[in-house]
């Protein structure tokens, strides 16, 4: 059975609409750098899993679409690139620190599930996302909560 999830990205670094441009609409979920979410990454989410793709920093914040995450976890190249704003001179090959997923488009809806709705919603009223002081990048989602805004998405 797949899991659920909700990954936050700020729209000005790489949007829902870049995923869609991307080669074969799949890209690397980089730059995670906290270590709950990064254990998720690394231990928790699973290939044929879904994502709620999250636009946070913006002018409506909300779930833009849909993914399917194509490639389980895996170290990320970045904290091994001195170049990169992701390197991370504690870790190392045999002991990487920080881990990423791919994900692959699944859809885009036609209008965001604002947060603002979100909070109006009772089958959301439990939601990891509308909890005070929830701030990582990755967080579960349920089944419920899945469907209940999926539906929503795809009506817009």
């Amino acid at each position: 059975m797949p899991n659920y999830w909700l990954m936050k990205t700020e729209p000005t670094a790489f949007s829902i609409h870049d995923l869609a441009k991307a080669p074969k609409k799949t890209t690397c979920w980089e730059g995670v750098r906290n270590y709950q979410a990064r254990n998720m990454l690394r231990d928790d989410i699973k290939k044929g899993d879904f994502v709620l793709f999250y636009h946070s920093n913006t002018d409506e914040v909300g779930v833009y679409g849909t993914a399917i995450v194509v490639k389980e976890g895996y170290p990320d190249p970045f904290q091994f690139d001195k170049k990169s704003k992701y390197f991370d001179d504690k870790a190392s090959k045999d002991t990487p620190r920080w881990y990423m997923v791919d994900i692959k488009l699944d859809q885009i809806f036609q209008s965001p599930v604002t947060l603002t709705e979100m909070r109006s919603l009772k089958p959301l009223s439990n939601m990891k996302l509308l909890q005070k002081g929830q701030r990582l990048s990755v967080q579960p989602v349920t089944k419920t909560e899945w469907n209940t805004i999926v539906k929503i998405g795809q009506k817009a």
